[in-house]
């Protein structure tokens, strides 16, 4: 789960880390009265959407007048930013915070993400702020300073030095980061984010350090431990077929390819895109229907997936564990009652009760494709793809 900018940096405030005061808005009619209660001389009035590159957008505004500030944000409500993440059609702004400025000395980055490899999180840390860390990752790797930290210790003095003296940070902004850095990691720890990212970290002409902007994501199977997280997802930012997958327990991701697929197991989803990848084409969506997925659950997945315009055909791919093959092809014959099936479709079942599956499918009097193998089910719905196009 993904929250804006405001709402993270109101939680890192809980943990001790330094932010500069601001004020979200939903309603333009607000602009005045926040912009008066921060008082001057200098206002930032930013978008919040779900997305980086704001300001090269035009969603990130510096304003030197308090007229200057409530006109920028009256305009930012209802304007449509595109940005390198939102994709062509852009995100429409709802939602205005408008910050009091700073005097900036100079900027940083810093980072924190599970490590996968390590189990442990790992912080990253530049002297390139104000830049996507993927730039600095691939024309100078080696201003990127990481620090991994062991859970038993928690984020300690050294942990802390290390990356201040890497960022070349002295005198009193050298005290302040051994603050800012545990109170990063406690907030990352505390609340099961997933991910955390300043960019950019900001050295005051004072000495101090600042989170000018904050982006936190968080992994869903903890939210249930903080109901107060969960209260700020903003579902108008969220991906239509996504929140409906979520409301019937699908793991589900639309991507830009024109094969469906609704496979059952998070490797098996992922072996079958790459596979789809290997023959010439390219998945429309990742879908795991888990393990235990009933008639209905399925039947719901079948519909999700036909409901994205650019898929072309289907892939159904069940090795059948726990999942029976007779459900899901119930569930797949109980969808294609309801709807147009309007693609081609290709089912390669195998495991438990695969004969009643077949037999299910076989009857069902639908032109259904049948597969031996996860090769060969790649193969056909490939081909049936590129023939009715």
């Amino acid at each position: 789960m993904n929250i804006h900018e405001y709402q993270a940096k109101g939680l890192l405030a809980e943990y001790g880390v330094a932010i500069a005061r601001g004020t979200a808005i939903v309603d333009q009619a607000d602009a005045a009265s926040a912009v008066a209660e921060l008082g001057g001389p200098v206002w930032v009035v930013k978008a919040q959407i779900h997305a980086g590159g704001r300001g090269k957008a035009g969603g990130v505004k510096v304003c030197k007048s308090a007229d200057e500030a409530i006109a920028t944000a009256h305009d930012m409500f209802g304007k449509t930013l595109v940005t390198h993440q939102t994709g062509p059609a852009g995100k429409e702004v709802r939602r205005v915070y408008i910050e009091h400025g700073c005097d900036i000395a100079n900027e940083l980055y810093v980072g924190a993400v599970i490590d996968r490899g390590t189990g442990r999180v790992s912080f990253m840390a530049s002297s390139e702020g104000g830049v996507e860390i993927e730039q600095v990752a691939a024309n100078s790797p080696e201003k990127i300073i990481t620090v991994s930290i062991d859970p038993a210790s928690g984020c300690q003095a050294f942990h802390s030095r290390k990356l201040a003296f890497g960022l070349g940070l002295k005198g009193k902004s050298l005290k302040a980061a051994l603050n800012f850095f545990p109170a990063l990691y406690n907030a990352m720890q505390g609340s099961d984010a997933s991910m955390l990212e300043i960019n950019p970290l900001v050295v005051t002409a004072d000495g101090d350090l600042l989170a000018l902007d904050a982006k936190m994501n968080f992994d869903d199977n903890a939210l249930f431990r903080h109901p107060d997280i969960e209260a700020l997802r903003d579902e108008s930012e969220e991906d239509p077929a996504e929140r409906q997958a979520a409301k019937h327990e699908l793991n589900y991701i639309k991507l830009d390819g024109s094969i469906g697929c609704m496979v059952n197991g998070a490797g098996l989803a992922m072996a079958t895109m790459d596979i789809i990848k290997l023959k010439g084409s390219a998945p429309a969506n990742f879908l795991d229907v888990g393990g235990g997925a009933t008639r209905e659950r399925v039947t719901e997945a079948f519909k999700l997936i036909l409901s994205d315009s650019n898929v072309k055909g289907v892939l159904v791919n069940i090795f059948g564990g726990i999942m029976r093959c007779d459900v899901i092809a119930e569930g797949i014959v109980a969808a294609a009652r309801e709807i147009d099936i309007h693609v081609p479709l290709v089912v390669r079942l195998e495991g438990t009760n695969v004969n009643e599956g077949k037999a299910i499918l076989a009857e069902s009097g639908f032109a259904i494709i049948s597969a031996d193998d996860l090769d060969d089910a790649a193969e056909k719905i490939v081909t049936a793809v590129n023939e009715a196009t």
